[in-house]
């Protein structure tokens, strides 16, 4: 795992309708672009969320990254008491960051209280990831008075974090672009404000990261901006990584700039929705798959054309129309499965449903388990032909108090301790016990099998498999 995409997106708090009070439709571009970021977020379902913010604690000499358990955040300071929020961090996430700054001169530095109270820059946008997901850990990240390598060497840092502890991260690069884009604005009007909107803006909408380093700093100061640097932290993050550009939205009727862009790394889209762009040619071969399948589970089928159009295309399938009704209309965690020559080749997925339907959550998952399982290289084409496919929908967990409430060849068990979690199917083949079923899941989820402080849910799964009907187990 690693960063999977990057977004940047501005602060304005008004957007936030107990905020804006209506205020917030004359950016009504903004607003959509910001939904439609969170929609894509939540797709990728993130272990991790970083926030660049230019309002968490700023020094001039390093870099703050809040510790702590948890941030915690409202809009009183705007009018809107009630609207409120609290995010668990990622401490180990932001240790390695930490770890790693140290040795390429991005120092990190702490500010005591303030390590837990979420600025707006950091509250805007995680109050529009929360309405669609909430399954993430938080690490934020303020900017310095040091130089622009060093912002783009704490992006690295930030990758590698994520490399180092295997999190699927997203990264949001929180600013607004000049605040003198108008007489009446905040800061006045500056000639530099308008020109400095216009070339950040086709610089994102070109992919052109290395245009953000090339601003002469008179300039900036008197465009009065405020997000370039977390736009060089995201540029860090990004290097190396094969990444679509794409400028969502501008706007900027109140005097400052508002600037939506979005940077998805090629190869692990968050679903099908996201990648819209298909081509005929690929639909069609899907379209064929389908047809050759006749009478193949319907599931089967989808995480068959998933992982074939993947692979043939390296991009993810458009969901295809006429799937039957239970899967668009549910929505559930679901596990994708291969097999080539009866061992397995790759399996992941999701313990509680991350997009908007079922068909969704195949085509996603699917995808994974063919390119991202870390036990296994990546599907090659040549082995496609080779390969069957089970997929398992879960049922909601159910805590259990034992061991002896489990059933290996009925329950799946997932096994809970801190902040990690181990999950096994059941009616696997050589997992013959309860006691089995627990020590593998604890395995994987990096407990010691002998510990026994730990928390056990059962689930139960109906599982889809070439060549018969969905049974349970």
């Amino acid at each position: 795992m690693s960063i999977v995409a990057a977004y940047v997106v501005p602060h304005p708090p008004l957007i936030v309708p107990s905020v804006g009070r209506g205020q917030e439709r004359a950016v009504s571009e903004t607003v959509a672009a910001y939904k439609e970021v969170a929609r894509r977020i939540a797709a990728h379902a993130p272990d991790t969320i970083v926030v660049v913010s230019p309002h968490a604690p700023l020094f001039r000499d390093c870099f703050h990254v809040s510790t702590g358990d948890a941030g915690r955040g409202d809009m009183g300071r705007f009018g809107a008491w009630e609207t409120s929020m609290t995010v668990p961090y990622d401490a180990a996430f932001a240790a390695s960051v930490a770890a790693c700054a140290r040795k390429h001169g991005a120092t990190i530095c702490g500010s005591g209280m303030a390590d837990g109270e979420l600025d707006h820059a950091t509250f805007v946008p995680l109050f529009f990831v929360n309405e669609v997901y909430n399954g993430y850990r938080l690490v934020r990240v303020g900017l310095s008075g040091l130089a622009s390598e060093a912002h783009r060497a704490l992006g690295r840092c930030i990758a590698e974090a994520a490399v180092d502890l295997h999190r699927r991260c997203v990264l949001v690069a929180s600013g607004d672009l000049s605040h003198r884009l108008k007489p009446d604005g905040p800061y006045g009007y500056a000639p530099e404000g308008p020109v400095f909107d216009n070339d950040v803006t086709a610089l994102l909408d070109a992919g052109d990261f290395e245009g953000l380093f090339k601003f002469d700093e008179a300039f900036l100061e008197e465009a009065a901006e405020c997000g370039l640097r977390s736009f060089q932290v995201m540029v860090g993050a990004l290097e190396g990584l094969p990444v679509t550009h794409e400028l969502l939205s501008y706007e900027g009727p109140f005097g400052v700039g508002y600037a939506v862009a979005a940077f998805e790394v090629e190869g692990v889209q968050g679903d099908g929705a996201v990648a819209a762009g298909i081509d005929e040619e690929a639909d069609a071969r899907a379209s064929d798959d389908r047809a050759a399948q006749g009478a193949v589970d319907p599931y089967v089928a989808l995480a068959r054309a998933s992982v074939e159009g993947y692979v043939r295309t390296g991009r993810p399938i458009a969901r295809p129309d006429g799937l039957p009704p239970e899967l668009v209309e549910s929505r559930a965690g679901v596990f994708v499965s291969l097999h080539e020559d009866g061992d397995l080749r790759g399996c992941i997925g999701t313990i509680e449903p991350t997009t908007g339907n079922v068909a969704d959550e195949i085509v996603r998952n699917a995808v994974a388990a063919a390119v991202e399982d870390p036990r296994f290289l990546p599907v090659r084409a040549d082995e496609l032909d080779a390969l069957s496919y089970s997929v398992d929908v879960l049922f909601t967990p159910m805590p259990i108090a034992s061991v002896d409430e489990l059933d290996p060849s009925r329950y799946g068990v997932i096994v809970t301790k801190d902040t990690r979690r181990g999950l096994l199917l059941p009616n696997l083949d050589g997992v013959d016990t309860a006691a089995e079923q627990v020590a593998i899941a604890k395995r994987k989820a990096g407990i010691d099998p002998a510990d026994s402080d730990v928390a056990l849910e059962r689930f139960e799964v109906v599982r889809h498999e070439r060549g018969g009907g969905p049974r349970r187990g």
